[in-house]
């Protein structure tokens, strides 16, 4: 069995370390040359993405593909690179799956977002996520592909986490009334991923997320308390004060439903709270 990853990332590598535990191989489209020769370096089978004969060679016998690379204005990288090369390589995989994001769900007023909810998308980046959620569906239908779509809000885990910010000075105790986000840990993620590999449904989308939306906050004091630290003061929300990247995530609060996943997937995530995640990442040594 052979997992193709486009955009090796954070959450594609959680996914590759629990499949090779079942023996899965692994093959990364990496962007172009220099970053598929880091990945070797790590000794990870690669290709770039810019190298077409590569890329349906790297096809050849694949089981699952995971796209995990943000669309640009253009589109989608993942599916203009790998759709032609798909059919030249004459692969038929059982699985894709497309990592898109709660964001194309906009700003809910804290409000529950679910499958079925519009998509209001508020920001370029949420807008394009819609947008190559229905192209790769349509690539799907076309092909006769099993393409699945999985939207997912704030990811954390070792290396990655309130705790890196913590040690940095670099966490906020910023407050905005009413504020809520959901988030999941990695680990939770890869496990969705290979329930869903374990049983692909073609055309289906899913939130990917824990059991209890808070207010971010929250998270900054939890993971203060486990460290032993002073946690950073409380300051009110202040959007002259805030880069972009912020001011985006101030800009939506929902409350996210994994109920979907949980009935269809057969899925717990195993960190169902910040608190079981955080103690978790901390005894990871993160």
């Amino acid at each position: 069995m052979k997992l193709l990853t486009f955009g090796h990332g954070y959450a594609a590598r959680a996914l590759a370390k629990r499949l090779s535990r079942d023996g899965w191989t692994l093959t990364a489209i990496a962007r172009d040359a220099e970053r598929a020769e880091d990945l070797r370096a790590e000794g990870i089978d690669a290709a770039a993405g810019d190298d077409h004969a590569a890329v349906v060679a790297a096809l050849k016998g694949v089981s699952a593909i995971l796209i995990s690379s943000p669309p640009t204005p253009e589109g989608c990288p993942g599916l203009n690179t790998l759709v032609p090369a798909l059919a030249e390589a004459n692969a038929f995989p059982d699985w894709i799956g497309y990592l898109s994001t709660t964001g194309v769900y906009g700003d809910l007023g804290g409000g529950w977002a679910f499958e079925t909810s519009p998509l209001p998308a508020i920001s370029p980046e949420g807008a394009r996520r819609v947008a190559a959620e229905r192209d790769w569906m349509q690539v799907g239908r076309g092909m006769g592909l099993t393409v699945q779509a999985f939207r997912l809000p704030g990811i954390y885990g070792p290396g990655r986490s309130a705790f890196d910010r913590l040690r940095d000075g670099a966490a906020r105790r910023m407050v905005k009334p009413g504020q809520v986000f959901s988030r999941i840990h990695v680990d939770d993620i890869a496990s969705a991923l290979a329930a869903s590999i374990a049983a692909p449904r073609a055309g289906r989308r899913y939130n990917l997320c824990d059991d209890e939306p808070c207010a971010p906050q929250d998270v900054v004091l939890h993971a203060a308390e486990l460290l032993g630290m002073e946690p950073p003061p409380v300051t009110l929300f202040d959007p002259d004060k805030l880069p972009a990247a912020s001011l985006r995530f101030y800009a939506e609060s929902k409350r996210v439903s994994n109920a979907r996943a949980k009935a269809e997937l057969g899925w717990l995530p195993a960190f169902p709270t910040y608190r079981e995640g955080l103690r978790a990442v901390l005894a990871a040594g993160g």
